[in-house]
């Protein structure tokens, strides 16, 4: 499958400080990749260099096509969304006449905003100030803008921090539709549920350097245990080897209708996380 990005011994420096060192990945076209870690690992860095809102110190890098030279020009803008903490909105303005003052740039008809509108669920808040909205509403708002020009590529940073439930649930459903009809997608996150409901690969990156990249389903057999967890009906709890005699036991468990709950000993993307990286994620960390 093509590569859409491309980074090969990428390096950033900020005056003496070297914020990523020798980053060596690439993400393929029409995936979902989610880079993960703590805050000032790099990846806010990352986006910003493949955004060409910063220039590469060293090495090479490649979006869509584009080298880094290219990146930040007015044909590579119209090919990439973005959404970041950085994203603002002109809060006097209804959410309609942002969606129409960015669609205007790019020569986008009408009824593709009306068809944003419905599909993120705004339509009947298409009249409201962005001053009168929530963070929730907000953050769909930026997610509409991002999106209305179909873009080939679309970066994410922290889509769903801080939002509630439903809302979270909204954009995820999104984001899988968006990508089902050709859209790659760039996503940082500290929520591992997230990566592990969303992203087809996920890199694991802390102080500047990429520390394990995989598929999540993939990386929990990998880093499984051979044990498996049971509970019996009266609330004893096993953690076994997986061996003739744990089968036994459970034979005998069945036998005398005594099992409540079996399951494999699969660590979470979390529990992977800090075993690979010796650092973990608090649910309220900005990243």
């Amino acid at each position: 499958m093509q590569n859409i990005i491309q980074l090969q011994h990428v390096q950033k420096k900020i005056k003496d400080q070297i914020i990523v060192k020798n980053l060596d990945f690439s993400v393929k076209k029409g995936e979902i990749f989610g880079f993960l870690g703590p805050s000032g690992a790099g990846k806010t860095t990352t986006i910003n260099m493949m955004t060409g809102l910063f220039k590469v110190s060293k090495g090479s890098l490649n979006v869509l096509g584009y080298n880094a030279s290219k990146l930040g020009t007015s044909q590579f803008m119209h090919d990439i969304g973005i959404m970041t903490d950085h994203s603002s909105l002109y809060h006097r303005l209804t959410i309609y006449e942002n969606l129409k003052l960015f669609s205007d740039i790019y020569q986008i008809p009408k009824q593709r905003i009306d068809e944003v509108l419905e599909n993120i669920e705004l339509n009947d808040h298409r009249n409201k100030r962005i001053s009168e909205l929530s963070s929730g509403m907000k953050q769909r708002v930026l997610l509409a803008r991002a999106i209305i020009h179909k873009p080939k590529l679309l970066f994410l940073d922290e889509p769903t921090a801080n939002l509630d439930p439903i809302t979270s649930k909204l954009i995820h459903s999104r984001l899988k539709e968006i990508n089902e009809q050709g859209t790659t997608v760039f996503i940082t996150t500290h929520d591992m549920d997230e990566a592990a409901q969303l992203c087809h690969r996920v890199a694991f990156i802390i102080n500047g350097e990429i520390k394990l990249i995989g598929h999540p389903q993939s990386l929990q057999y990998q880093y499984a245990t051979p044990t498996i967890k049971i509970v019996t009906k009266d609330d004893i709890h096993y953690t076994l080897d997986i061996n003739s005699d744990t089968g036994a036991l459970i034979h005998k468990l069945i036998t005398n209708d005594n099992l409540k709950y079996i399951a494999s000993d699969i660590p979470s993307l979390g529990d992977i996380f800090v075993k690979v990286t010796g650092e973990e994620l608090k649910s309220n960390e900005i990243i």
